[in-house]
């Protein structure tokens, strides 16, 4: 290894000297004596790497219409008793009436997605009362604030009794507010150690987008034993049984059931069908005024955070409307004759998980003004980093984490289905991207790919009588949702420059893609000690994990295999950010084969001579490649040869890096996922799920409304309950080992819960709180009891991690 050293170029990039690679060794505490040695001092190694996760659940309410607060809302609303009026007098057309009438008479299934809950405020204890009125005022860190302008939204009189209005988000917040505050038995409190971490983990349940956000109760890291993402995959188990259980006290305590309302919260990526289907028939603001959240819980200035969400999905929406120039200007709208997407953008409704990686020995260098090691190299590796990893990040959407989607025929309009890729790619790529999808989908007559033409019941007619299916895409988030900004010539994004982000932004801003107030979107987001408290990267592609255990702890394990392996390229010097241009067309060249991989296309087309020299190594591994005719000077590669590369370095760069076998494992799994997606991939696993119960198991084989509404149906259910069933699994295993750690200890958790449990063995209390829970009759005091459990799962947790 010291040998290789010596041999390399020793500039990570540049003439300034504090970027010189002698000194990065010597300041990051690199030991280059041996090759292990090496390995075991990088960033984000074994015993350095630490993690959490922000999910995004998506949250339906069950009930009748007379019940539901979406539906009441509708219409009670100004805004549908004036199109009601307009419609009738013919100052409107009907459309938009008939549209808003549709929706809330098609509720046959009772699922009112996202919809609001209301219950009387007599079931809120006092604790659990005051932080509701505290979560009202303008500026919560000063108490004498006034009440937010719009506090009255959340209560109303009914029948001479107030009730109270709010997201299922906040509901979880006060649900657990109101577990801690009262008591387990007629003669007992709360223990304190349950009530203290209680009162902090609420700070967790976020109340800022359309759907509830729940970040980690604590962040994980290596015991030893389990892998990092092993230990996520348990935490994040643990957290949605938790949140499951919340539900389930909330329903009862909260008179929720006796008011026909039902809650369930789940893992799905895409926004419901019914909710596009309302949001084409009303307006952008209204659309805000029903979904986006009020942001009652984690912000000082809540009032504040909602006005920023109204401009989020009013930028987003306006850049949905733009897209539409960039596609004419591409040539791929070729005349004047598109669908207009609606003016109210929805993609801020798709959910999906953010998985945050720290490096303990970046956050000691940074805290330490004396280590030589500062924020502007912590920017200047990280970009870098960050580039490298794109080019492997193809290797996890449909094979990790997916949300399938069916589109029919007449769903084909470019300026729908290619959703924020015109912002994201250059339009070489984007017109490649367009032509194969096109190739790739059952949308062909005599040889020759045909789009809609606008009118549906036309476009349906054509479709129908060709037989033209459309196509199924394994990850439909990832092109629904603005993923990533893409770079411009004067100002790109991951140069390692600190404040070129800033810039951006100000660019993009001026274009009308974006908005400086807005964070920075991208697929990996670099994660600031000065502003996180910890340093490191967020990634921002994962949708729907089939099976945590194997799909999320495999996916954070190989994506900190491939974090690690970027430093092992930096430190060597075989890469530098000269090696990786920042262009835009670069930047696009590799980001191109991550979104082929998200909508499935079976190949891709790189420069011949390619600027990116870290692309060219990895096409060079490919041993089937050819000239494109159609694009002179274009390689044309599979996307499964491309794949198969990048495992091929893995293999061979990464062993050095993490113990080996359990490198291996995790490669062989890879490499199943890749070769047999129908079988081993999350994506195929999903689809399983979804068809299980028809004959039919290819989706190609029903329309687009009937599969999408298949798999929303198994999200609710069928998934959500195999998921739950995980939890418990993972939590008795979790909850044995705290009983008996807990008599080798004086921390008090023994006795905590022996005030909890009282006589009652913990396998039978868990056997009994499972069934009962599955039956939907759970007690209210078994639920807490079960809450104060896991509560002191993550005190203990907490403790060993050294934050409480």
């Amino acid at each position: 290894m010291t040998a290789q050293l010596k041999l390399v170029d020793n500039m990570v990039g540049s003439s300034d000297p504090r970027r010189d690679l002698g000194y990065l060794l010597e300041t990051m505490e690199i030991d280059t004596g041996s090759t292990d040695a090496f390995a075991a001092s990088l960033p984000f190694s074994a015993r350095d790497v630490t993690a959490g996760t922000e999910n995004e659940f998506q949250a339906v309410v069950l009930g009748k219409r007379k019940d539901l607060d979406l539906a009441i809302t509708i219409e009670e609303s100004n805004y549908y008793k004036n199109i009601v009026r307009r419609a009738a007098s013919g100052d409107m057309s009907r459309k938009k009436k008939l549209g808003l009438e549709r929706y809330l008479n098609q509720k046959t299934d009772d699922v009112w997605e996202n919809s609001w809950v209301r219950f009387p405020r007599r079931t809120l204890n006092t604790f659990a009362n005051h932080i509701f009125n505290a979560d009202l005022k303008s500026d919560k860190t000063i108490p004498d604030s006034g009440n937010r302008s719009d506090a009255a939204d959340f209560t109303f009189m009914k029948d001479d009794e107030e009730f109270i209005r709010i997201p299922v988000s906040y509901v979880l917040k006060l649900a657990l507010a109101n577990a801690i505050g009262s008591d387990i038995g007629s003669d007992k409190t709360c223990h304190p150690m349950v009530r203290i971490t209680g009162e902090k983990m609420m700070a967790h349940f976020l109340n800022d987008n359309t759907s509830p956000e729940i970040f980690s109760f604590y962040p994980v890291r290596t015991n030893g034993s389990d892998s990092v993402g092993c230990e996520m995959a348990k935490e994040t188990l643990i957290r949605f049984l938790f949140t499951q259980i919340l539900v389930a006290y909330a329903q009862d305590t909260f008179c929720l059931k006796e008011h026909g309302q039902q809650i369930r919260i789940f893992f799905s990526s895409s926004p419901p069908l019914m909710q596009k289907k309302l949001n084409d028939s009303i307006s952008d603001a209204f659309y805000r005024s029903l979904f986006m959240s009020p942001c009652l819980s984690g912000w000082a200035r809540g009032q504040e955070k909602h006005d920023y969400m109204k401009l989020c999905h009013k930028v987003l929406s306006r850049s949905q409307i733009n897209a539409i120039s960039k596609l004419k200007e591409a040539g791929i709208i070729t005349s004047n004759l598109v669908v207009l997407p609606s003016n109210s953008n929805i993609s801020l409704a798709n959910n999906g998980t953010h998985i945050s990686m720290g490096s303990l020995k970046l956050g000691r260098l940074l805290k330490d003004p004396a280590s030589g090691f500062s924020a502007f190299h912590e920017k200047h590796l990280g970009d870098l980093v960050i580039k490298i990893t794109e080019h492997f990040l193809c290797l996890f959407p449909g094979t990790y984490s997916a949300s399938p989607l069916r589109l029919d025929f007449e769903d084909f309009h470019p300026e729908k289905v290619l959703g924020f890729l015109p912002h994201e790619v250059d339009y070489t790529h984007l017109r490649m991207i367009w032509r194969r999808w096109k190739r790739k989908a059952d949308i062909n007559i005599l040889g020759r790919a045909v789009t809609p033409f606008g009118p549906v019941w036309l476009d349906r007619m054509i479709g129908r009588s060709f037989g033209l299916k459309g196509d199924c895409i394994p990850d439909a988030r990832l092109i629904d949702y603005f993923a990533s900004l893409m770079s411009t010539d004067q100002s790109p994004a991951l140069s390692g420059i600190q404040g070129n982000g800033e810039q951006l932004k100000k660019d993009l801003a001026q274009m009308g893609v974006f908005d400086e107030q807005m964070p920075m979107y991208q697929l990996v987001r670099n994660r600031q000690y000065s502003e996180m408290g910890y340093s490191g990267f967020e990634h921002r592609y994962f949708s729907i994990f089939e099976n945590l255990m194997s799909d999320m702890a495999g996916a954070l394990d190989l994506q900190n295999l491939i974090t690690v392996l970027a430093y092992y390229y930096i430190f060597t010097g075989e890469v530098t950010h000269s090696t990786i241009p920042d262009t835009p067309d670069v930047e696009s060249e590799r980001r191109q084969i991550f979104f082929c991989t998200a909508i499935n296309l079976p190949t891709c087309y790189v420069k011949t001579r390619m600027k990116n020299l870290f692309l060219g190594q990895i096409v060079s591994k490919i041993t089937k490649t050819r000239a494109s005719k159609r694009y002179p000077g274009y390689t044309r590669i599979r996307l499964i040869d491309y794949k198969k590369a990048l495992i091929q370095m893995l293999k061979k760069d990464g062993q050095e890096l993490i113990q080996g076998a359990s490198v291996k494992g995790m490669l062989q799994d890879l490499e199943s996922r890749i070769l047999y997606p129908e079988v081993f991939s999350a994506g195929g696993r999903l689809t399983q799920g979804i068809l299980k119960a028809d004959k039919k198991k290819n989706p190609m084989e029903f329309k687009g409304e009937v599969f999408n509404k298949k798999a929303e149906g198994y999200y609710i259910d069928g998934l959500r309950k195999k998921q739950i069933k995980e939890g418990f699994v993972v939590l008795e295993q979790e909850l044995r080992q705290m009983d008996f750690w807990a008599g080798f200890n004086q921390s008090g958790h023994g006795k905590a819960m022996g005030d909890i449990l009282g006589e009652q063995p913990l396998n039978s209390f868990i056997a009994e709180v499972k069934q009962l829970f599955f039956e939907d009759r759970l007690p209210p005091e078994s639920a807490k009891k079960m809450l104060f459990l896991i509560i002191l799962h993550v005190n203990k947790e907490t403790r060993a991690f050294g934050n409480i």
